[in-house]
């Protein structure tokens, strides 16, 4: 690994993998779906090339681990560290700190049709609804999500900070869901859920944020990696 990568404590960020209201683009907060078994392909798929001992997610360099109960974060995670075999044993936490956005009203809908009954209710006349700034109906606003994320991040700073001295491996491990996954990348930059900050984070998909210049006040991503050598 760089030296850059080895001393600075990383946070990363797994989405779920596929499921079949992912891909037809229903919104899914609370309702339990499985993956596919595509999905199930793309999280085994991350994991054979991407986890293990050196590689970009090192079990040995895990400190902490958060996982959505949702049944589609708890699969992934075990298909990407296989829990049971002992590797991050008393590692583990499982947390409301971090499920999909609660959509209310809205869940299991698409977007034009969570559009389309704003309209008919005579909302949105001025501006088109937005989900950052917005919410949703019988559902979490802003507000809401803001002050769980932002109570996990003084978590994860909490056990990070130390390591910032004595170079230990401190790494933190997230899997989750999509939106709010987004939405944590906006709060861990210290920025406002509402501002305009477009992301992609497919189903599987990986994402890395550290600290720059090993420096807790300064958190920032990873716009680009070095791959561990082989």
């Amino acid at each position: 690994m760089s030296g850059q990568v080895a001393k600075t404590p990383r946070v990363i960020l797994v989405r779920h993998g596929e499921t079949e209201w992912a891909k037809s683009g229903r919104f899914t907060g609370f309702t339990e779906i499985e993956l596919t078994q595509a999905g199930e392909a793309q999280v085994s798929s991350a994991a054979t090339r991407l986890v293990g001992a050196g590689k970009l997610l090192d079990p040995d360099r895990l400190v902490q681990v958060f996982v959505s109960p949702r049944v589609r974060a708890v699969r992934t995670f075990e298909l990407l560290l296989q829990p049971s075999s002992g590797v991050v044993e008393g590692k583990v936490t499982y947390t409301d700190d971090i499920t999909e956005w609660n959509y209310g009203n809205y869940e299991g809908l698409t977007d034009q049709e969570i559009r389309l009954k704003r309209r008919e209710k005579g909302l949105d006349l001025e501006k088109e609804w937005n989900i950052w700034s917005d919410g949703c109906e019988g559902g979490e606003s802003k507000e809401q999500v803001t002050v769980r994320l932002d109570g996990l991040i003084t978590k994860i700073k909490e056990i990070q900070e130390p390591c910032m001295r004595d170079g230990k491996p401190a790494d933190v491990l997230l899997v989750a869901h999509g939106l709010i996954l987004r939405c944590f990348v906006k709060r861990w930059l210290d920025k406002p859920i509402d501002e305009s900050l477009e992301m992609v984070l497919n189903p599987g998909a990986i994402a890395v944020l550290s600290y720059k210049n090993n420096d807790i006040t300064k958190p920032a991503f990873h716009l680009g990696l070095v791959l561990p050598s082989e």
